[in-house]
């Protein structure tokens, strides 16, 4: 069985460009002839498959299936990218359903990730007519986000800005976390 890649998580509200940053991160990787691979967003998939947005009682499996993706493409990929943890669905599931009984399995889950990405809501809010509640929910979003990753101990690279700004600071912050590992150019 192949060593576990090493698992950057990329963690923001909806609408602050963690999928869009994720596949650039991931192109910009393979193009340097490291292999990488992104693991999506189990919510969102879960949103497309029955055509609404979770329950209260089905967020729980949920995080469960982002944690058990992104732990499957870690044994299979030197470098996962993971397009938001379990961690994002505890904040929805505070956020949405007052329930806060998911962070302490979403906080052990995400302390297996070597790089925490986190994205702000300085993007322009976008409507995609799905999963989009607003830059008042983002804002609250991220709030509960960063309250979580301060309780959690959580440490954090914070990326601000757009396009290639946020991309340098990612992959910036990868190169830095990569380093001890060295290989990564």
């Amino acid at each position: 069985m192949p060593v576990p890649g090493f698992v950057v998580a990329v963690l923001g509200a909806e609408c602050t460009g963690k999928s869009t940053l994720a596949g650039q991160m991931r192109d910009v990787l393979l193009a340097r002839g490291t292999a990488a691979v992104v693991v999506p967003e189990a919510l969102r998939a879960f949103g497309v498959r029955h055509g609404r947005t979770p329950q209260a009682h089905e967020q729980r499996a949920i995080a469960s299936a982002q944690t058990a993706l992104i732990a499957d493409a870690a044994q299979q990929h030197p470098l996962v990218i993971a397009d938001t943890t379990a961690l994002m669905t505890a904040v929805y599931s505070e956020q949405f359903f007052r329930d806060t009984g998911l962070y302490a399995h979403a906080l052990r889950d995400h302390r297996r990730c070597n790089l925490t990405l986190l994205a702000t809501p300085d993007l322009p809010w976008q409507a995609d007519g799905f999963q989009r509640d607003g830059p008042a929910a983002q804002r609250a979003a991220d709030g509960l986000l960063r309250l979580a990753l301060e309780r959690g101990a959580v440490s954090h690279a914070v990326l601000t800005g757009s396009g290639p700004a946020r991309l340098r600071a990612a992959m910036a912050a990868l190169e830095r976390a990569m380093a001890p590992r060295s290989g990564l150019a």
